[in-house]
């Protein structure tokens, strides 16, 4: 059997049990299509938020930033781990014991304003719709790959398959799909891992090979590419060599970032008690941490395969041939990830060769004109398909290369129907009932959820055609302005009895527009090609990245909240009371009934 036809096969079967999942779990309310009528097991709310949670970024992206970069992008794993942490000790509990359905109705209600609310809904919908480009991205790449055909086609493609199964399950149905999305995504993930463990170190186990030696060298396997890389003219893979004070704020700005995603946030709102909460928490934590105690490994491994196809004879020999590339099997990926318009690769000085170094270090432009080089000839190698072509490089079996294909694609799909479903009750129920019509009925509000769904989908996949980024690149970016404008609120709603309602406004406002302009200022106005003033190699305020930005914009939430709240009347006493309720743990084994 072809790879194609194995690639459609467990693509196939792995959508169509998501599908019938969708269907067997259909809304019928919107309590249903909310929260899942508040009846899913914390085992299973933890599970289907590690899938919610372990995006197209977290699968598809995270590993090729770290194998290209090294140590200098581990950040990723610190900031969206950590973050983790802080959602599940300081938020989780607190909200499920508020009893809402959505992020924007606690910051309504607690802030005693529909303004509240409303700001609460536009910085929603900016921060997921900015996270749905990354995962439309990632869309693109794996269908484009395992289909064969360009990335547009798949992005197009992923994006009728995203609309099928979230707009009709909703909360329910999206809660079972994503279980079962976790199975396929983790197994897609280890699996290949420990394959190209074993291969190159003999250890079974990703994460300890990835400190074992190299069997083929005899040397540590991160000494040997450490050695290969800097050979080749690239930074050293395993010491630092970014600026350590953007580095901080990048993670700091994940980490809070993490803990303001209202998606994920909602997924507590499902299970029947607090405590369920916060057990759903620490499961979810015990899933995420399967994938992301393995992701260095992948990143590095990863790494050096391609480094040693590339010089099969180490550094000091000759590079691969052409022709080896157009006839060994070994180098068949090439050609079919060279369809996608990812990967392309030029013979610039003739020599039937392609040259893989780093043609902007000093010292390998020396060895170049030494050895009649003319170029880096590995013209393009998208980072977001590392993880995806991995299996290939590494020659592991077909079935292996089609389970990584649906893990892939699962994991881009969970998550956008998440984050779908957080925009489609944002607009619905927050905007919608909750200010425009309040009278609209529960039929009337299901169909504008649905309605609000598609258009986001809509706009998502045309922003997916140019995206500002990497997948996670572009992840990274919606959780700066999840972190400049949500995560502020709801810090400041519970444990502050202080921040009135014009406060919280002013506050959220602050954030968003700061953050937002700062990164249309390096990425482009509306992430519009070539309309940025700066770039993120020479960005606007001394070494902030624009990536980097929501830990100011954050800061300057909570600083404009605090003075406002301060020049105006303090909240109710009933407001002072609430926020005292939510926060103490009298009664925090019982939920409010919520709606």
């Amino acid at each position: 059997m072809d790879q194609f036809t194995l690639n459609l096969l467990f693509v196939g079967a792995s959508f169509a049990l998501y599908i019938g999942i969708a269907v067997w779990a259909r809304a019928g309310s919107t309590s249903e299509f909310y929260a899942a009528g508040r009846g899913v097991h914390p085992v299973t709310n933890g599970m289907a938020t590690a899938a919610d949670w372990m995006s197209a970024a977290s699968f598809i992206s995270m590993a090729g930033l770290i194998a290209f970069v090294g140590y200098d992008n581990s950040t990723y794993l610190m900031g969206w781990t950590g973050g983790y942490v802080l959602l599940a000790l300081l938020l989780a509990p607190y909200l499920r014991k508020f009893g809402k359905y959505t992020v924007s109705e606690f910051i309504g209600d607690r802030f005693y304003s529909s303004t509240a609310r409303l700001v609460a809904v536009i910085c929603l919908v900016v921060a997921s719709t900015t996270y749905v480009i990354g995962q439309m991205t990632g869309v693109g790449v794996a269908f484009g790959r395992f289909l064969e055909v360009d990335n547009t086609t798949g992005l197009l493609i992923g994006a009728v398959i995203v609309f099928a199964y979230a707009v009709f399950g909703g909360m329910k149905g999206v809660t079972y799909t994503q279980v079962a999305q976790y199975v396929v995504l983790i197994l897609a993930y280890t699996i290949p891992a420990i394959f190209i463990s074993l291969q190159l170190t003999g250890n079974p186990i990703p994460g300890l090979g990835l400190f074992g030696d190299h069997v083929a060298s005899g040397e540590p396997l991160l000494a040997r590419l450490d050695q290969m890389v800097t050979e080749l003219g690239f930074a050293e893979y395993t010491t630092h060599h970014g600026d350590t004070f953007n580095m901080v704020l990048f993670t700091l700005s994940l980490m809070i970032g993490t803990a303001g995603l209202p998606h994920v946030i909602m997924r507590f709102f499902t299970v029947p008690r607090v405590s369920d909460a916060r057990w759903s928490a620490g499961w979810a934590l015990v899933f995420i941490a399967l994938l992301y105690t393995t992701a260095p490994a992948v990143g590095a491994m990863a790494r050096l395969n391609i480094t040693e196809q590339f010089w099969p004879e180490g550094v000091a020999g000759e590079a691969v041939s052409v022709e080896t590339i157009e006839t060994s099997p070994a180098y068949d990926w090439m050609e079919t990830w060279r369809q996608t318009g990812l990967l392309g690769w030029e013979d610039r000085n003739g020599d039937g060769r392609i040259q893989y170094y780093n043609d902007a270090s000093p010292d390998m432009q020396a060895v170049a004109a030494e050895r009649g080089w003319q170029g880096n000839e590995l013209t393009n190698f998208n980072q977001d398909i590392l993880v995806l072509a991995n299996p290939e490089i590494a020659n592991l079996p077909g079935w292996v290369i089609g389970l990584v294909a649906a893990g892939g694609l699962a994991a881009a799909l969970s998550t956008a129907a998440g984050l779908l479903l957080a925009i489609s009750s944002a607009v619905s129920h927050d905007l919608i009932k909750g200010s425009l019509n309040p009278g609209i009925s529960e039929k009337g509000e299901l169909l504008s959820a649905r309605i609000a769904m598609a258009v986001a989908i809509a706009v998502a996949t045309y922003l997916g055609l140019n995206p500002p980024g990497f997948a996670a690149q572009t992840v990274a970016l919606a959780f700066g302005l999840a972190a400049a404008s949500i995560f502020p609120a709801l810090m400041m709603g519970i444990f502050s009895k202080k921040i009135n309602n014009h406060g919280a406004v002013a506050g959220m406002l602050a954030g968003l527009v700061v953050t937002l302009v700062y990164i249309f200022l390096h990425k482009g106005w509306f992430f519009i090609p070539e309309t940025n003033s700066f770039t993120d190699a020479d960005p606007l305020l001394g070494t902030i990245k624009s990536t980097s930005f929501g830990a100011v914009g954050a800061v300057v939430n909570f600083a404009v909240a605090y003075a406002v709240a301060g020049m105006t009347r303090e909240p109710p006493q009933e407001i002072q009371e609430l926020v005292e309720s939510v926060r103490v743990p009298r009664g925090a084994a019982i939920a409010q009934a919520g709606h």
